[in-house]
């Protein structure tokens, strides 16, 4: 069989050499758990986490104790959900945008939910904010790929609202671009460290003022002390961090995020997907041109079907409705294609997709 080429960097991105190996020294001649041990492989792992925090920090533009530490962008939302203390009385905006993990959280709370409409190329509305108290934005839609104005949203809700809670789903987002959190002016940013080619089981949640909330989570590592019934929680963003962190994932945190800022995805070979595969009658693409996913239908094809006679030909894609029921349903289809590049991608990798691609159709 045909060498693999790998075009689903959006579900997941590969990860680098030197990824892999700072995970692996931490397992083979660091590895210990964290909180207060006393021997030097606990120092080193306490160390670890200190530097992961702080190198997240300086990656979004934030202060180390904004950085709490989650199992993903998944967890990150459920747990904003309830950090919320949603009410009846209390009102969510969301979008079309948003992924299941984004919205369903806050659907399934008590809360009322509105959907803010998308203007005619499917971004949200600026014009059209609602008033919220609490709002769901996804910077970067996992299907479409276009950037949202997430600085003129917030601005345009705190108009209705000023008191409302802004909340952003980057985890498309991180990949394509820097993030600023003082540009953005939201309460909470999530996204997952596997985005940009750390481990799994590992996500990052950007609190603007920690001290304003409460955690969700109990156990161990997130208590200063217990004085008869009253607890005290620990400083800064350990109060959110119950139980044994992501040790081995975040060792290779740090080298991820040094990666995808020196290389990120080259969308020179999504605009040659893009030209080439636009002239293609029976396919009609739903993407941006300037991000690092393409995404499409085809006429009379459906895209399981697509999928299977391109898997078997060796091109690892996604397809299906990308855990995005509502912006398919938007677009009028059940589900689509999406390619999606890496910074690992070649110029022959996509010459052969597209090749592959027009044979299965034509």
């Amino acid at each position: 069989m045909n060498k693999i080429i790998y075009l689903d960097a959006a579900a997941t991105y590969q990860k680098t050499d030197a990824v892999i190996n700072a995970q692996v020294d931490f397992l083979r001649n660091h590895y210990a758990n964290a909180g207060r041990g006393i021997c030097a492989r606990a120092a080193y792992v306490d160390d670890m986490i200190r530097a992961a925090r702080q190198h997240v920090a300086r990656f979004m533009g934030a202060h180390e104790s904004q950085i709490v530490f989650t199992s993903g962008t998944t967890g990150g939302m459920n747990m904003n959900a309830r950090m919320l203390d949603l009410s009846p009385e209390k009102i969510v905006a969301v979008s079309d945008l948003d992924h299941h993990s984004a919205r369903l959280p806050f659907e399934k709370s008590l809360a009322q939910t509105v959907v803010m409409p998308l203007d005619a190329d499917f971004n949200i509305d600026t014009n059209q904010v609602p008033y919220a108290d609490v709002m769901i934005i996804t910077a970067m839609s996992n299907v479409l790929g276009r950037v949202q104005n997430v600085a003129e949203i917030v601005r345009r809700a705190r108009d209705k609202n000023p008191n409302v809670i802004v909340v952003v789903d980057a985890a498309q987002y991180v990949v394509h671009d820097k993030i600023n959190v003082g540009k953005w002016g939201a309460d909470f940013v999530v996204w997952s460290a596997h985005k940009i080619g750390a481990d799994t089981g590992l996500g990052v949640m950007y609190i603007k003022n920690p001290d304003d909330f409460r955690p969700v989570n109990f156990g161990g590592g997130m208590v200063a002390k217990i004085v008869g019934d009253d607890l005290v929680l620990a400083n800064g963003p350990e109060r959110f961090e119950a139980g044994t962190m992501p040790l081995t994932q975040i060792a290779g945190l740090n080298v991820a995020i040094d990666d995808i800022e020196k290389n990120r995805p080259d969308l020179n070979l999504i605009k040659y997907m893009y030209d080439e595969l636009k002239t293609v009658p029976r396919i009609k693409i739903l993407s941006s041109r300037d991000s690092a996913m393409l995404t499409f239908v085809v006429d009379d094809m459906h895209v399981l079907d697509f999928g299977a006679f391109v898997g078997a030909r060796g091109i690892c894609l996604r397809v299906g409705n990308m855990c995005a029921t509502w912006v398919h349903r938007a677009l009028g289809v059940s589900g689509s294609i999406r390619l999606s590049v890496g910074a690992y991608n070649t110029m022959d990798d996509v010459r052969r997709a597209v090749q592959i691609i027009k044979d299965v159709i034509k």
